[in-house]
């Protein structure tokens, strides 16, 4: 599993004392403002902490102020950065799980163990997550996050259990 999980992006400064508009990447703008210390990737697996000074919400966007950035100029070379949090400081309740962990789990079917695939993505419809399964011959199929679909995740085994509902992946009546 990662250590440091992608929180947003840079997209833009605002005003002129070092501070910038962040798209977030979490379930709402408002958990990223909850992060004393957000990180930057310096490559190669090597992570820089800063400190966040203010955090608030503007429309869909975070307006964040960190150490070491007070003019305009300093928060300009940031735009287009990705910010990261620590796995750490990310509180998740019993059963809840990161999209990151979700990607590269292999699905199989929880009656007769064949192997379906691989998750490739995810995507947030607002009722349920939909996942991206991808099959050896390349195709893409999804299928919700549902119970009575999704059966077992086990994220350390890397593995996922379904049960499709009849005609998912085939052309079943």
């Amino acid at each position: 599993m990662k250590e440091y999980i992608e929180t947003g992006k840079i997209v833009t400064t605002h005003g002129l004392k070092g501070e910038f508009k962040v798209y977030p990447w979490c379930d709402s703008p408002e958990e990223l403002t909850g992060f004393k210390t957000l990180y930057f990737n310096k490559g190669a697996d090597n992570y820089a902490a800063v400190k966040v000074l203010r955090a608030r919400v503007q429309q869909n966007v975070v307006i964040l102020q960190v150490e070491g950035v007070e003019t305009i100029e300093q928060a300009d070379k940031l735009r287009g950065k990705v910010i990261y949090a620590h796995r750490k400081d990310i509180e998740l309740e019993e059963g809840e799980y990161l999209i990151q962990d979700i990607i590269g789990l292999e699905v199989f079917d929880v009656d007769d163990g064949k192997k379906y695939g691989v998750i490739s993505d995810v995507s947030k419809t607002g009722a349920n997550d939909v996942y991206h399964i991808k099959f050896e011959d390349g195709s893409v199929k999804l299928i919700p996050s549902i119970p009575g679909v999704v059966i077992s995740r086990d994220i350390e085994a890397g593995k996922m259990e379904i049960r499709p509902l009849k005609g998912l992946f085939d052309n079943e009546d």
